[in-house]
């Protein structure tokens, strides 16, 4: 299934409307990966993806965190928290980079109100600052993917929200994890970054401006999937929040809205 793609400015109100509008409409059938008796039921398993690659320069790190870190703790998330049938969601947060580059930052944590969301942003916050060469979409999907079967959790969704600056420069095609991971019922998310650099040339360079097409149509998928770009340094917190409430909701926004800069051919997926 295409991932949809949000354009920043309506992507604040989408989410808000979500709020109101109920959580139950639209879903997939449940899946669940941890299938033991002492599993805990909750609306959402999230699996948080997070590019470490040398292409990220300090800022955008710590941009990218701090957007994660406010969003888990808005009023916004909360409130989609508790518009889910069980009121509780499973995070996990890790690191990428190259194919075996992937560091586990927070294990799962149960998120089910405020005192346990700001205990996951300060483990979060509280992690040393790395970088590491290569882009491997694909090393972080399959990393990603198994993450779900001993979660501890019994999740009505799973997602794997992935973020970089990158298109896949090392391993195997991205679509080949990505479909493994479609098929085993988890929903893939993107949040690819844009911020004006040199794209080189050649297919790369078409991938780079393009990125968000790329993370389209290569690397997201499933029900209710889609696209958020970033294009500008003072979007990070309000994308990141926007996405982690409609992640939580278990929506996707109605509209499809696509970047006018964005034309085709679309981008190549190898």
């Amino acid at each position: 299934m295409r991932a949809r793609m949000v354009a920043i400015p309506i992507i604040a109100a989408a989410a808000a409307a979500l709020l109101f509008a109920g959580f139950s409409g639209g879903r997939a059938a449940p899946r669940f990966a941890d299938k033991r008796a002492n599993a805990v039921p909750v609306d959402t398993e999230l699996v948080i993806a997070v590019d470490v690659s040398n292409s990220m320069d300090p800022e955008e790190q710590e941009l990218q965190r701090e957007g994660y870190i406010t969003g888990l703790t808005s009023r916004e998330f909360m409130s989609a928290l508790r518009g889910g049938m069980t009121g509780k969601v499973a995070v996990t947060y890790f690191e990428w980079a190259g194919l075996y580059d992937q560091k586990i930052i927070v294990p799962w944590r149960l998120v089910d109100g405020p005192e346990s969301a700001q205990a996951l942003a300060a483990e979060i916050g509280r992690a040393p600052y790395r970088r590491a060469p290569r882009t491997s979409i694909y090393g972080a999907l399959q990393f990603g993917k198994p993450l779900f079967d001993a979660s501890g959790f019994n999740g009505s969704r799973r997602v794997i929200d992935v973020s970089g600056d990158g298109s896949n420069n090392m391993g195997p095609p991205v679509t080949l994890m990505r479909d493994e991971v479609l098929a085993a019922g988890i929903t893939i998310n993107g949040l690819p970054i844009m911020l004006n650099r040199p794209f080189g040339y050649g297919m790369y360079a078409t991938q780079m401006e393009h990125l968000d097409v790329y993370y389209e149509d290569c690397v997201t998928g499933g029900p209710g999937s889609f696209v958020i770009p970033i294009k500008q340094r003072d979007q990070f917190k309000e994308a990141t929040r926007a996405k982690l409430v409609l992640e939580i909701a278990g929506r996707a926004p109605e509209r499809r809205i696509v970047p006018a800069q964005v034309k085709l051919p679309r981008v190549y997926c190898s």
